[in-house]
């Protein structure tokens, strides 16, 4: 028996499975160059075709960076900037 522990793993579960499971099609991946765009409380990483793919926000004044858990300014612009290198990260071209 496969699956959770007291159901058997049906034929319709087995078909789900492999249906979530499947290789993304190569029109659903997100191309690169990936860019940065400064917003007036985040920064927006975005692929070649201009969909967003993570928004970091931040805040300027220490008070309420600290009430409101958000990253500073140059933390967000770092994380930002390290995200959008991932696509030539993972093919190799650039080393960390």
């Amino acid at each position: 028996m496969i699956g959770p522990p007291g159901r058997s793993f049906c034929f319709r579960q087995s078909a789900w499975l492999s249906w979530y499971l499947r290789p993304m099609p190569a029109s659903r991946r997100f191309p690169p160059p990936w860019s940065v765009e400064e917003l007036k409380e985040s920064f927006v990483i975005k692929d070649a075709t201009g969909q967003a793919l993570a928004y970091l926000y931040f805040e300027d004044e220490p008070q309420r960076q600290m009430s409101m858990k958000r990253l500073s300014r140059d933390e967000a612009r770092r994380i930002a900037a390290n995200i959008a290198k991932l696509p030539k990260l993972l093919k190799g071209k650039i080393t960390p």
